[in-house]
């Protein structure tokens, strides 16, 4: 009996080991499935509208059999883009500001571009009334498609837009605290409104050089010129917590790693402090810093924790400013770049968001153009929230160049334009050589009410040495445009 009963043991011993891949594919075959069905469910809950809101999406295209595509308009009712229909039913895609709104707003031809290209999906999609839907059905007709409610601001627009004329440049306009974007302007435009002719002129021979479909204010990569030496003098503070105690002796030129550097026209700015480096933008103080005053390696990791070399936290099409100083760089190389030349590259976006986030005590709020998404009938479907990317600068460093900020308004290079206004400026103003020739783009990049920020502005004009319109000066008319002046 014991001998049977061993010889039973061993059976089942056997039998358990011969079965064990057995139970353990079983187990993993329950285990996939399991996980197969999970992620069904999650994508139904979750990740739908994310795919199907892809650009590359053929399905949205399938979509207008059934939907007429829905409004794009301003936070105040302003419509920005409309679908109207002809007595035969035919649609046609109306932009009733023509090419004020051309590269934000964008067009819904020849793969889109801005806000209708973003936003795609949600104008393609219907949610009005199930009565109004019965209806539509019943009688063969489309649904009205939901509306997109933006963060634009009509005034600041034609102000900007006014205020750059025929120059070629761009105006990036930001609410301080949430990072709504209020006005975004590039020139040239074109007028959405005639795209196929816009579209065959940019594709033929003559027109293959035209950058008119370019956002500027997003695309458009400049030099940053002098608005760099914010962020040259935020690493020279953050080395030298004595700061106060610089100085420096301005001959209007000087030579720096065996680079000559001079300052605007070559004026000598005699004895300076970090302040007065800033307020009258000073060349030869500045590459002074650069090459003998802080770490390079130090610079270069400050630049990309304020986003060049990286991401920007932006949703639409944008171009990634460049910072290419490093500790193993030539020497050469420094007093240039720490002055906002060189290699050195930044979007008018880019830099409005560095200011931003100064004048947020380093927070920095991701910049957004759509408030709300409505169904036709005014109801608000989704409401966007604002939403902080964190702390990208030191909060104190931020408190201790701010006074240097506005000293360049009250006594520095803003003043001609800004100085005398009713409601206080802190900011920056920059020329950007782009040629050997001395031919300049101007900068200027701030914000308004220092106290309680109200708006940051961002604007590059290019050709000044031509045009003669600075970006201060177009600065100021948005700035007066937002007060009322």
């Amino acid at each position: 009996m014991r001998q049977f009963l061993e010889k039973e043991r061993e059976k089942v011993k056997k039998n358990r080991i011969k079965n064990k891949p057995l139970v353990v594919m079983t187990y993993l075959f329950v285990l996939i499935f399991i996980g197969m069905f999970s992620y069904l469910i999650y994508f139904m809950v979750k990740d739908t509208d994310t795919v199907v809101a892809k650009s590359s999406n053929k399905r949205q295209d399938s979509f207008d059999k059934y939907v007429t595509r829905g409004d794009i308009i301003t936070s105040d009712g302003v419509v920005l883009a409309t679908t109207e229909k002809d007595a035969e039913g035919e649609e046609t895609r109306v932009y009733p500001y023509g090419s004020l709104f051309a590269h934000t707003v964008g067009y819904n031809s020849y793969g889109r571009s801005g806000i209708e290209l973003s936003e795609n999906v949600n104008l393609m999609r219907s949610h009005v009334n199930i009565f109004s839907k019965v209806g539509s059905d019943l009688s063969s007709e489309k649904n009205i498609g939901d509306t997109i409610v933006t963060s634009l601001d009509v005034n600041l627009q034609q102000a900007a837009a006014d205020a750059l004329g025929d120059a070629r440049g761009a105006v990036v306009v930001l609410e301080a605290s949430t990072g709504r974007i209020l006005a975004m302007y590039s020139n040239p435009t074109f007028d959405p409104n005639d795209i196929d002719n816009v579209w065959a002129s940019v594709h033929s021979d003559e027109g293959s050089s035209s950058t008119v479909l370019l956002n500027r204010a997003t695309q458009g990569l400049y030099a940053p010129g002098s608005t760099f030496k914010i962020i040259t003098l935020l690493e020279y503070m953050k080395e030298h917590p004595d700061y106060e105690n610089y100085h420096h002796t301005c001959y209007g030129s000087d030579i720096f790693n065996s680079v000559s550097i001079r300052c605007s026209n070559s004026e000598a700015h005699g004895d300076l402090d970090l302040a007065g480096t800033l307020a009258h933008s000073c060349n030869t103080s500045v590459a002074n810093i650069g090459c003998n005053e802080i770490d390079i390696g130090e610079l270069n990791k400050l630049a990309e924790s304020l986003l060049y070399n990286g991401e920007l936290p932006y949703d639409g099409e944008y171009s990634r400013s460049q910072f290419k100083l490093t500790a193993d760089s030539n020497y050469s190389e420094i007093p240039q770049t720490v002055i906002g030349q060189g290699d050195t590259l930044v979007t008018p976006l880019h830099n409005a968001l560095i200011m931003q986030a100064i004048a947020n005590g380093g927070v920095l709020m991701k910049p957004s153009l759509v408030d709300s998404v409505q169904n036709a009938d005014g109801v608000t479907l989704i409401n966007y929230k604002s939403k902080s990317c964190g702390s990208i600068i030191d909060p104190e460093l931020t408190q201790d160049i701010i006074p240097m900020l506005c000293q360049v308004v009250t006594d520095g290079t803003a003043t001609q334009y800004l100085g005398s206004k009713p409601y206080t400026v802190a900011g920056k103003t920059g020329t950007a050589e782009y040629d050997n020739s001395g031919n300049c783009n101007s900068w200027f990049v701030g914000y308004s009410n220092v106290e309680n920020p109200d708006i940051v502005i961002s604007v590059v004009v290019e050709d000044y040495t031509t045009n003669q319109t600075s970006g201060t000066y177009v600065a100021s008319c948005v700035f007066d445009a937002y007060y009322g002046y």
